[in-house]
């Protein structure tokens, strides 16, 4: 299928590593032209000689100036923006309520919340100059589902969905759209950490804990990052041009964690 994403412009939060980087890559394989952003210098650098299409600025999307300075960069360079995918987030503590650490929350709501006001604020106004504009913003099941021991992370992927209904409502008189995905249990050392954590938060053993998150998956299966790009190049391509304010599960139809 033909997703008519050459030249299209796109801006990735977070894309040098992981389900990021898999987007990124995505949307190049199209031809389209992608900036990024990632805290990690080493992760930058490693993308940089591995990709050498996909440009990019170290930036935290918590920090309001940092995103400032990669927005320049980022329509400098692209000359426009189409699609932004606000991917950007961090898992935060994993603790009962009451043992969480304020600081901790909070550094988790200003990057997957925050961060995402932080990058569509600035956006707008170049989107609005597109034929074709888009917002993806990355939530979680989590953003459906509660979770013991999550409440920051999932507080936070709650917020995006509404953040995205919001942004659909106000932006599509504008014909920008926003949609957010909801990754279900994805392939790679975030989950690995997440489940040692929780693994040791319970008093369970690692095996304990996995196989009990993919017993709640119809499926019974991990999602790739490579999935998780699929759905969001499609969404952001003209074939999903009546899809917006919507809360897409890439999941294996995930009930519980």
């Amino acid at each position: 299928m033909d997703l008519g994403l050459v030249g299209h412009r796109v801006i990735v939060t977070a894309g040098a590593n992981g389900i990021g980087l898999a987007i990124a890559r995505a949307f190049a394989s199209e031809g389209a032209s992608v900036h990024v952003c990632d805290v990690d210098a080493t992760v930058l650098a490693q993308m940089a000689e591995a990709d050498p299409s996909i440009s990019a600025t170290k930036a935290d999307v918590s920090d309001r100036k940092a995103v400032g300075r990669f927005f320049d960069e980022a329509i400098e360079r692209l000359g426009g923006l189409d699609t932004l995918v606000n991917n950007a987030g961090i898992a935060g503590p994993t603790a009962f309520v009451e043992d969480q650490d304020p600081l901790e929350w909070e550094r988790c709501i200003d990057v997957n919340l925050v961060g995402q006001f932080n990058c569509a604020r600035i956006a707008v106004a170049h989107l609005k100059q597109s034929g074709n504009a888009s917002i993806v913003n990355m939530s979680s099941i989590s953003g459906r589902l509660g979770v013991a021991t999550r409440t920051p992370y999932c507080a936070s992927k709650w917020g995006v969905v509404g953040l995205t209904k919001s942004l659909a409502a106000e932006l599509g008189p504008h014909r920008i759209r926003a949609n957010a995905v909801l990754p279900g249990i994805v392939e790679g050392d975030r989950v690995e950490r997440v489940l040692v954590a929780r693994a040791e938060a319970l008093g369970k053993t690692y095996d304990e804990v996995r196989a009990a998150f993919l017993a709640g998956n119809s499926l019974r299966t991990m999602v790739t990052p490579e999935e998780i790009a699929d759905q969001i190049l499609f969404l952001a391509s003209r074939r999903a041009r009546s899809i917006s304010g919507q809360a897409i599960s890439v999941c294996g139809d995930l009930q519980t964690v």
